[in-house]
């Protein structure tokens, strides 16, 4: 038989075969990699001198899935089912084998890598591994028998959580349900599965008993099962209401678990097709690749980043205080620095607050995360003690003089190649960079609240910053696990500007009749995780104000300041942090602000308008035209060019809905021509801030699209 494949080696040792998966870099499941695994096993489970078969992975991974490369470009039911057949096919191969086939799990089993280890009789991993079926986070189910193993081998109530969250568990978690049989240490796997395979030999372990599709004692009385799959459905209409994948894993379990085994796996080859072939999957395969590829630009191939072991944090708020946070979760060496020991003392505490969660939850106890401050983090009211650093983050008082009179100073004490990176949300990176003699150390570093929970970062290049700062400043962001984002600089950035874009039309809707709640839940309806007029109020209407003015004066006529807006401002109810704005938050729900309706209505009598009630469709499509033409205009002035970045973005740090696949990915699909046609109208209605971008209105004549592949 073979031994020398590609990607999978063959060693025989007395009578077993151990056949090692080496597809780097995870192991994952492409077409190549598969007819060379399929082609191994099934020699050896043909050789006659082979009695047993002992599987394995090479690195960090078992096998870590589907490549979605591959995957993503199937588009037709005739394409896909022939390949999912052919796993299943060779899955029922292992599985009734007349000799056993041991899964010796070294690294991480996800998606279809956990479905392979399913089929085998015998499941040995390594401590602190992860295990799971992720694929509903793809908006697509376990297409390879998960749906039907997972449930016989850890019961049903336990198999659908995992399946319709697309939550991990470790090892030890998967032993204590029965999806792994033994724990062993890595080096130590292969020798366990030689003792498992020798209690079969002397049949203290029998074959038959071993094969999942054939278990049943795990399952449910058909009544139990009835109850427990309407409280599914109950939970994913609750929290899932706009993706397919979880009714689609609920129903093929709901109507699968027969004694028919085949016929489950046939039914759920085709909820597979129906869930890949929808846009939904389409587009979070499209951003989970998309992630991936983030901070990959030309201009720093090839340059290796500085790797920062030790960074300074200035400024001990809220944002600063979720920042030293994730700075320890990365194992970094941390100095908080801010102006006087009140202050530290208030960071402090703040800090503390950031770990309530994972104290409450048992997640780390108090005494671990004494030893983790004491040990990485120490304090500082002086500058001065900020020269051995690598790395300084600052989110100080918003002004431009204090910043830079900090960077100046800073300047004198560090060495030339310690990068500067400001957490300023506003204020232009290159003008706060003009102090410096070396302005192409300084990079814009924009965090969103919290910290250590949004997964956003938003790397701001300023007209001097330089290559290699840049290089440093996306390394650093995947160093403490962030999605880097690169965009240049100009008022608002990218995030800022394009979601006062996206809910920036509100306020025209609101000044011609449209009702606040109508709008409101047409937003959330559409995905967005809450509405304009609650945005708003969050951010503070007087923020919003002020960023408005600023567009204004730095982007020209476009952006002058809606008569409505100006009104509600010089109302002085700011929001949620002056008890009111657009809405009145004294009541147990918030209700509109009386004093901002008596105004609103004021504000339309005054200029003819009367009550209406209007379409959710003519709602979206006002906002989202809005949000794809100030994409556009950002492509135009170079903020960015990156689409897939764009989108990101948004949805990371906006909460853009991600089954949408972004502003632009949607763009896309209602098509650019459309969007032109829309934008010329509200232009007509509503005046020059609907203008149609130069680009978009070529684009659509050339009939492109904003993703070209």
């Amino acid at each position: 038989m073979k031994t020398e494949y590609q990607t999978v080696k063959v060693e025989l040792d007395k009578g077993l075969a151990v056949v090692r998966m080496d597809n780097p870099p995870v192991n994952q499941m492409s077409d190549y990699f598969l007819e060379e695994l399929f082609q191994a096993v099934r020699e050896a489970l043909a050789a006659g001198e082979v009695s047993a078969i002992i599987l394995t992975g090479t690195g960090k991974s078992f096998i870590a899935g589907a490549d979605l490369t591959q995957v993503v470009k199937l588009k037709d039911r005739s394409e896909i089912l022939p390949k999912l057949m052919a796993i299943h096919e060779f899955l029922r191969e292992v599985e009734s084998a007349p000799k056993p086939v041991i899964a010796a799990i070294n690294g991480n089993c996800l998606g279809g890598g956990l479905e392979v280890a399913m089929s085998c009789h015998y499941r040995i991993a390594a401590p602190g591994m992860s295990l799971g079926l992720p694929e509903v986070k793809l908006g697509l189910l376990p297409g390879s028998g998960g749906t039907q193993r997972l449930p016989r081998l850890i019961g049903l109530p336990e198999a659908l959580t995992l399946m319709t969250t697309g939550r991990f568990i470790k090892t030890e978690k998967a032993f204590s349900l029965g999806l792994v049989d033994e724990v062993a240490e890595p080096e130590a796997l292969v020798e366990a599965g030689k003792r498992a395979a020798a209690k079969f030999a002397s049949r203290m372990l029998n074959l038959s008993a071993r094969v999942a599709s054939q278990g049943f004692s795990r399952l449910p009385s058909a009544a139990e099962k009835a109850d427990l799959m309407e409280m599914a459905r109950a939970t994913a209409r609750a929290t899932a209401k706009n993706y397919l994948a979880p009714f689609k894993i609920i129903e093929a379990v709901s109507r699968g678990l027969s004694t028919d085994f085949w016929q489950d796996i046939e039914r759920e080859a085709q909820l597979f097709c129906d869930c890949l072939l929808s846009g939904i999957a389409q587009n979070l395969i499209g951003i989970f690749l998309n992630e991936r590829a983030t901070g990959r630009l030309p201009r720093i191939q090839g340059m290796e980043p500085k790797r920062p072991k030790k960074v300074a944090m200035l400024g001990g708020g809220v944002m600063g205080s979720g920042i030293v946070h994730l700075l320890l979760g990365a194992g970094l060496e941390t100095v908080l620095w801010d102006i006087n020991d009140q202050a530290l003392a208030h960071g402090l505490k703040l800090l503390h607050k950031t770990y309530a969660y994972q104290l409450k939850k048992g997640k780390l106890r108090q005494d671990q995360l004494d030893q983790l401050l004491a040990a990485k983090l120490t304090t500082t009211s002086k500058l001065e003690d900020l020269g051995e650093v690598d790395l300084i983050i600052e989110a100080v008082l918003e002004d431009m003089e204090v910043k830079q009179d900090i960077w100046k100073k800073l300047e004198n004490i560090c060495r030339p190649e310690v990068v500067f990176g400001t957490n300023t949300s506003a204020l232009p990176i290159s003008e706060m960079a003009g102090v410096l003699d070396d302005p192409g150390r300084m990079i814009g570093l924009h965090f969103f609240n919290p910290a250590e929970r949004m997964p956003l970062l938003e790397i701001i290049c300023g007209q001097k910053t330089s290559d290699q700062t840049l290089a440093t400043a996306v390394a650093f962001g995947r160093q403490i696990k962030k999605v880097p984002v690169v965009v240049n600089d100009g008022p608002g950035f990218y995030v800022s500007r394009q979601l006062m874009g996206l809910m920036g039309g509100a306020i025209s809707l609101l000044a011609d009749g449209v009702d606040l709640a109508q709008m409101e839940k047409a937003l959330t309806d559409f995905g967005l995780p809450m509405g304009p007029f609650t945005l708003f109020d969050l951010t503070g209407i007087d923020i919003n104000y002020h960023v408005e003015k600023t567009f204004e004066r730095e982007l020209g006529p476009r952006y002058q300041v809606h008569p409505l807006s100006e009104a509600v401002y010089q109302l002085g109810d700011y929001g949620r942090k002056t008890g009111a704005g657009f809405l009145d938050y004294s009541h147990k729900e918030p209700v509109p602000n009386p004093r901002v309706v008596e105004m609103v209505e004021r504000y339309r009598q005054d200029n003819g308008v009367q009550p209406r009630q209007a379409e959710e469709r003519e709602i979206v499509d006002l906002m989202l035209a809005m949000a794809i033409n100030e994409a556009a205009l950002m492509m135009e002035q170079g903020i960015c060019d990156r689409p897939a970045d764009m989108d990101l973005a948004m949805i990371y740090g906006a909460g853009f809905p991600p089954y949408r696949g972004g502003v632009l990915r949607y763009a896309d699909s209602w098509g650019l021509a459309m969007v032109h046609d829309k934008l010329k109208e509200l232009e007509a209605k509503y005046g020059p801030r609907f203008a149609p971008a130069e680009l978009l209105g070529t684009m659509a004549q050339e009939g492109k699209t904003f993703y070209q592949s």
